[in-house]
């Protein structure tokens, strides 16, 4: 996902860095969103290509392939799909934790160093809820506390795949995604409101702090971004 949300915010961010390219994988085509992106910075190229976290892996892996063929080079993934909403139990489970899973195991046919690929970077987009459950969503929670393990798990196999990792662990951020969701069984039908209650941070200040963690590149970073800052979590379960 990079064209709604913190992920819009963030490619905006990195498009101003001027990388050579920028590939977005999104399964909602956003034309304006688009454009805007393409004419941020000349330096940059900016491709999108329909994906749904959710198909085969197969179907990442062709998809991939195109990437590779037309880019020769891809340095770093950003997986960034999830959705919230305890009452879509398997869809919560597809996106936010196998859709991840499939295509991070997919960018390995091109990456690993043991079939001769040249590594590559993944920065998983996970979230504070990883490590400190928001109760309500108890499906949502667990979900992104198995792709924060996950994400630790890649990072010590770096050795072995050249790949490093590290997680994006938003804290509560004013998007769409947070302003009306549902709880696990309706356990607590307000559970946005008394979210929003809590002091939250702009998708703007989200995505420079998101940044500052791409440039720092540290393998293994359990990174929390929140209240419009930038912080290395220590945690281990």
């Amino acid at each position: 996902a990079g064209l709604g949300g913190i992920a819009l915010d963030t490619s905006r961010e990195i498009v101003k860095r001027g990388p050579k390219n920028l590939v977005i994988l999104d399964r909602i085509d956003n034309p304006a969103a688009l454009a805007e992106l393409k004419a941020l910075n000349s330096k940059t190229t900016v491709t999108y290509y329909p994906y749904d976290v959710t198909v085969p892996l197969a179907e990442s892996i062709k998809l991939l392939k195109t990437i590779f063929d037309k880019l020769k080079t891809v340095d770093l993934l950003i997986n960034g799909a999830g959705i919230l909403d305890d009452h879509q139990i398997e869809r919560t489970i597809a996106v936010n934790f196998t859709g991840l899973v499939n295509t991070t195991t997919a960018i390995m046919e091109f990456w690993d160093k043991r079939k001769g690929g040249p590594g590559g970077v993944i920065a998983n987009i996970c979230s504070v809820t990883g490590f400190n459950s928001i109760y309500q969503v108890p499906v949502y929670s667990a979900s992104k506390a198995a792709v924060v393990s996950f994400t630790s798990s890649l990072a010590k196999l770096a050795h072995i795949t050249g790949v490093t990792a590290y997680s994006i662990n938003p804290g509560i951020t004013r998007t769409p995604l947070v302003h009306n969701f549902n709880s696990w069984l309706d356990v607590e039908p307000r559970v946005s409101e008394l979210l929003m209650a809590y002091p939250t941070q702009s998708s703007v200040e989200c995505a420079q702090s998101f940044v500052k963690a791409i440039e720092a590149n540290q393998n293994g970073a359990i990174w929390k971004l929140d209240l419009g800052r930038l912080d290395a979590v220590e945690w281990t379960k």
